[in-house]
């Protein structure tokens, strides 16, 4: 059952949203994850931003689709295995491309590999995502039928959250990525996927749940499965966001 105890490994799982909104970077300045929405604005000037914030997603997305335009995965991940446009590559053992169905209607953004991601080269194999694997099975769902990345491909040392420019460097790849899977729906997993995708300034907290949609993707956005493992009560509120993804799936079907 999704809702019962589960004791996580140390420092096994995925990296990932733990509920506190006062997090930071290794460094002690404060984590790009992390922000108000604009609660100093009106509405008027917060919709600006929003837009803005969407337009500047948009613009990163088409960059990404010109650069790597004609790549299949495959090649991408090859890429990807190549990359050193961070200080992320030099401590990290593999590169965490993704895996899963390159024709995927699902897809599934974490925030970064954990110690057991980074040991095998494979997204979601800690902890955590022995609890994704449950997720997806209580809801009617194959870990071999949705596409299963992260936003940056590289082991922040220590587990850490990716700073602003490790960000930067690797959401091409990501970007390429949701172009070529062109997914019906994305399921962001913790704050960084959310802020990534959705929103730069947006919390975990609020807008979990919430449906948001841009160029035709359907996007929830709902906690990590490492924030379940260290706050169990968390696991309701994630099993409701799945609901709401598995209905949406099946309409899209219908």
């Amino acid at each position: 059952m999704l809702t019962e105890s589960l004791k996580p490994a140390d420092n096994s799982g995925n990296t990932g949203y733990d509920g506190n909104d006062q997090a930071q970077y290794a460094d002690g300045e404060p984590s790009y994850v992390q922000g108000m929405l604009w609660p100093e604005l009106s509405q008027d000037k917060a919709d600006e931003n929003k837009q803005q914030v969407m337009e500047e997603n948009r613009n990163e997305r088409d960059r990404a689709g010109e650069m790597y335009k004609g790549l299949n995965l495959e090649a991408l991940r090859e890429v990807s295995h190549q990359c050193e446009k961070c200080r992320l590559r030099a401590s990290c053992t593999h590169v965490v491309f993704g895996e899963g169905n390159p024709d995927a209607k699902i897809m599934f953004v974490g925030e970064g590999p954990g110690r057991e991601e980074d040991k095998q080269g494979r997204p979601f194999v800690g902890a955590a995502g022995q609890l994704l694997d449950r997720i997806l099975v209580s809801v009617g769902l194959d870990r071999g039928e949705v596409y299963i990345t992260n936003v940056v491909k590289c082991r922040p040392p220590g587990n850490r959250m990716p700073n602003p420019d490790e960000v930067e460097a690797c959401s091409p790849y990501l970007y390429a990525q949701i172009r070529k899977i062109n997914p019906s729906i994305i399921v962001c997993l913790g704050a960084l996927a959310a802020r990534t995708l959705i929103d730069k300034n947006a919390r975990i907290t609020r807008i979990r749940g919430e449906w948001h949609e841009k160029d035709g993707i359907l996007i929830m956005p709902t906690f990590h499965p490492a924030a379940l493992l260290r706050d169990p009560s968390k696991k309701r509120p994630v099993w409701e966001d799945m609901k709401k993804v598995k209905e949406a799936l099946d309409n899209l079907k219908a």
